[in-house]
């Protein structure tokens, strides 16, 4: 266990941009407004933000009047992830719930776009999440939370190892109706195994030539 005789508030996430090898998180901003509104435009869409407290967006305008209510916080900060290869948004996320007293904050927000879902973008951006959290800003644990009903983003959790810790009843209620919330987290001492396999996942010799997985994460992290 982790001496903390000697612990000290940790800093507070900032605006930065983080740079991965198939994508790169940057703060978001009203310049994002077009391509996430383009990402965030499919024809599922309804689908895909049944389990966000926001809805889909009906034009850039109102996502750039989304954004903007974001510009002047620190909690939730919120990044854009940028596709590498096409330098198009792919899709966003966020730091938030941040107690930097304790060390502890939430990855959430999230929402992502065709080019990033179910792809190495999206698992290399939780990646980068994690290790700023964890070996720059020096937090002692990162949790998702969800739905209940969520399926598809439990999974996820998992798949990213995450470790499920409850749920929480009646513990928000969501679009009207009540949300019971499943938690996950990711403790400093879980991470010191964890980045190694998310580094061997990542690795571009994990990926034959049609760009399929040689290994999958939860392999590695098995």
């Amino acid at each position: 266990m982790m001496d903390l005789s000697n612990w000290t508030a940790r800093p507070r996430p900032e605006r930065v941009t983080l740079q991965g090898r198939y994508c790169r998180l940057e703060a978001l901003e009203a310049r994002h407004a077009a391509s996430l509104f383009t990402a965030s435009s499919t024809a599922d869409i309804d689908a895909r933000f049944a389990y966000l407290f926001d809805q889909p967006p009906a034009s850039v305008q109102h996502m750039e009047a989304w954004i903007a209510g974001f510009q002047t916080t620190s909690d939730p900060l919120m990044f854009a992830l940028i596709d590498a290869p096409s330098g198009a948004v792919a899709g966003r996320q966020a730091l938030m719930r941040i107690d930097p007293a304790h060390g502890v904050l939430e990855i959430g927000h999230i929402y992502w776009g065709p080019l990033a879902a179910r792809k190495r973008p999206a698992t290399e951006s939780i990646y980068l999440l994690l290790r700023y959290a964890f070996d720059t800003l020096g937090y002692r644990r990162v949790e998702w939370k969800c739905h209940g009903l969520n399926t598809p983003s439990r999974k996820a959790a998992l798949r990213f190892g995450f470790q499920y810790e409850g749920l929480f009843r009646n513990h928000m209620v969501m679009k009207g109706e009540n949300r019971d919330t499943a938690w996950f987290a990711i403790t400093l001492e879980d991470w010191q195994s964890l980045r190694p396999a998310y580094e061997a996942w990542l690795s571009p010799e994990n990926f034959d030539s049609d760009g399929q997985q040689r290994q999958s994460l939860q392999a590695l992290i098995a």
